[in-house]
């Protein structure tokens, strides 16, 4: 497992870098950041996402379903000088009666992987945002070499290696624990296995369910990697994105703005 992944305030901080660098720029042409802009994340972890929305003045909701990483964010946030700025809501947003308000955007970074029926899920939340809002997504592709998230394994061996997670569940499951990952891991990965989503399936969820297109990137290079591994992001090549299937196994993360509006491609 990488440090990162038990040293939360350094994953809250690499978050909020990534989306200060990469996600703002990347939404820019699409829709104006500026403090009245109002932003939901789904499956906001510690909200490291959200923090430059609110150095910005935004006014941003973060939902999560897990306690503990909610309770993390109100420590991270206690000082901060718009603290007032941010709700954080500990919830399934299934559950969830009192989110009756509409958003300019909807954030999800790394989320929508994890979520079992996509489907439902898209349509679910159309209900939260405004007529001309936008969502902006990105995930890594199932396929991809680390799609699996096997970087949080325990064994260090395991952590590094590529594409084993595409290997039957039982067989994959077989592997987890005979190098020493305990039960509570071994469920978490193959969860991540049953709910992995490629290119081509997420953009039939997306057309099933009328949203456009407004941008699209393919990386070679995930951007969140600059942040993490000093790795310069990179697009991935034309030819391999315009090849469906064998895209999802060279493409480490997908980005995606989309709205309610005339279907395009």
């Amino acid at each position: 497992m990488q440090k990162r992944h038990t040293n939360r305030i350094k994953y809250f901080e690499e978050q909020g870098i990534t989306t200060a660098k990469h996600v703002i720029p990347y939404l820019s042409d699409l829709i104006k950041i500026e403090p009245k802009t109002e932003v939901l994340e789904i499956g906001c972890g510690e909200a490291g996402n959200l923090k430059p929305f609110i150095d910005i003045g935004c006014k941003a909701t973060g939902i999560d379903i897990s306690h503990g990483k909610i309770k993390q964010a109100e420590k991270f946030y206690s000082n901060h000088k718009n603290r007032n700025n941010l709700e954080l809501i500990c919830e399934d947003i299934y559950k969830h009666n009192s989110l009756d308000k509409k958003y300019d955007l909807i954030m999800m970074r790394d989320v929508i992987e994890h979520i079992l029926n996509q489907e439902k899920f898209m349509g679910f939340i159309k209900q939260f945002l405004k007529p001309d809002g936008k969502i902006f997504l990105a995930f890594p592709p199932w396929q991809n070499p680390f799609g699996g998230h096997q970087q949080i394994c325990g064994s260090k061996l395991l952590s590094k290696i590529p594409f084993f997670h595409l290997l039957p569940q039982k067989t994959y499951r077989f592997i987890l624990k005979s190098f020493g990952e305990n039960e509570s891991q071994i469920n978490t990965l193959v969860e991540i296995k049953q709910t992995g989503i490629s290119i081509e399936r997420f953009e039939r969820i997306i057309k099933q369910e009328k949203f456009s297109i407004d941008k699209r990137t393919y990386y070679f290079i995930n951007p969140n990697y600059e942040t993490k591994f000093g790795l310069k992001p990179r697009t991935q090549s034309k030819l391999i994105s315009s090849i469906p299937w064998l895209r999802n196994f060279f493409t480490t993360a997908m980005y995606y703005v989309i709205s309610q509006s005339t279907l395009q491609d």
